[in-house]
């Protein structure tokens, strides 16, 4: 084909783009070519090349002496810069307050692989979890002068390894099975080997420890997931009358894919119940849905009080979102699956087979059920009411532990 026809053909395709799905389909396949001509997708990459460990060349040093135990520490927590609200780091920021508050100094570090400002990333920090006291650093000028440093995610436990070479111990908080988060190749392979560092590490749930003994080989400590039921609980006089997604589209291990076929089906059966998402925005839905974008806590819990089910979608370790519900008494769908269950052990949970058409059975059986009101309030009693002071206990104890020795 000559090149004049070649691009008549090109331009022919292009109009019928537009005419058929319209101008935002056009201007998606335009950023999907320019994406593979300039090879952007590199850009997902979280490491530097120079920022990847290998286990098989680890070699790190620790104290030549343990401080004593009326020494106060000083720790480091090693993260990647957080969104607002970010449920992972919201855990994390957890553990780090009850660090504070068990008496020992604690320093954020932040490695953003693309450069960012490290000080707009500390004003997200400070906004959002503003009971956090920590200085906040940039990774890249270092991680010095520590008694322990915790990576807190795969990739951050690679920089650990890789600039955190002065004496500290070093110890890593994992939240998933990271591995999953990709299909099998170079990330898969460089998030599993993360755990082969020697750090000592914390699994938070029975699902991560079970697949590091498993697919790893190693024997971690393990906590347990908790729910801050000072937040999430019911609200007097509100009537509970719409369902509710938490939307991820650009995280495919939430599902959203699914959820929203689930919700178009779901819809056709029910057209007079309001669906609610919040999240993230999104675009060209094929059913009515009330969007609210990121909502605070505070928000979030008011808008489960009017919800009487949600999804609560999650491939890889269990979401936060489904004991949330509860506790606010909105019956969680979840996608079932082993991993799912292992943590999350309630008899008020919609399990639901993850397809359309499955997920929106079990979410119609949920608004459907003639006893709503009296399920809602037996789910939000079913949730324990420590919060999350177990996991953080086990957090200090285990950093003490690895720190001062027994």
């Amino acid at each position: 084909m000559s090149g004049g026809s070649e691009l008549g053909a090109k331009v022919t395709r292009a109009f019928a783009v537009a005419r058929n799905e319209g101008p935002r389909a056009l201007a998606q396949r335009f950023a999907r070519h320019a994406y593979e001509r300039l090879d952007a997708a590199s850009l997902v990459e979280p490491l530097l090349d120079d920022d990847i460990a290998d286990s098989t060349r680890v070699d790190l040093p620790v104290p030549a002496e343990r401080p004593s135990r009326s020494q106060p520490l000083r720790i480091g927590w090693l993260m990647v810069p957080p969104a607002a609200g970010s449920g992972g780091h919201t855990t994390l920021f957890r553990m780090i307050e009850a660090a504070e508050q068990a008496g020992h100094t604690c320093e954020l570090y932040l490695y953003d692989r693309y450069g960012g400002d490290v000080k707009a990333h500390e004003r997200i920090i400070r906004t959002w979890w503003p009971q956090i006291r920590a200085g906040v650093h940039d990774a890249a000028a270092g991680i010095p002068g520590l008694d322990a440093c915790i990576a807190s995610s795969w990739d951050t436990a690679h920089v650990l390894a890789r600039r955190g070479t002065s004496p500290m111990q070093r110890l890593y908080f994992i939240q998933d099975f990271e591995p999953f988060f990709y299909p099998r190749g170079s990330m898969y392979e460089l998030a599993e080997d993360s755990y082969r560092f020697g750090f000592r590490c914390i699994a938070l749930g029975d699902m991560v420890a079970e697949l590091l003994r498993s697919e790893v080989g190693i024997t971690p400590d393990v906590t347990e997931f908790g729910c801050d039921t000072s937040v999430y609980r019911p609200l007097p006089g509100r009537e509970r009358t719409g369902v509710v997604l938490y939307a991820r589209p650009s995280v495919p291990r939430r599902g959203f894919w699914l959820a929203r076929l689930a919700l178009q089906r779901f819809h056709e059966l029910h057209p007079d119940i309001e669906i609610h998402l919040y999240g993230s925005e999104v675009k060209d839905l094929r059913f009515p849905a009330t969007q609210h974008g990121r909502l605070a806590p505070a928000e979030l819990n008011e808008l489960y009080n009017r919800s009487i089910a949600g999804l609560a979608m999650s491939f890889t370790n269990i979401s936060l979102v489904a004991e949330e519900m509860l506790a606010a008494g909105t019956i969680p769908i979840v996608n079932d699956s082993l991993h799912s269950r292992a943590d999350l052990v309630n008899e008020h949970v919609g399990w639901a087979t993850p397809t359309p058409n499955g997920i929106a059975e079990a979410l119609s059986a949920a608004v459907t059920r003639a006893d709503r009101a009296s399920a809602a309030l037996a789910a939000s009693r079913s949730v324990r009411q420590f919060g999350w002071a177990k996991a953080q206990a086990d957090v200090v104890r285990v950093i003490e532990h690895e720190v001062y020795g027994s």
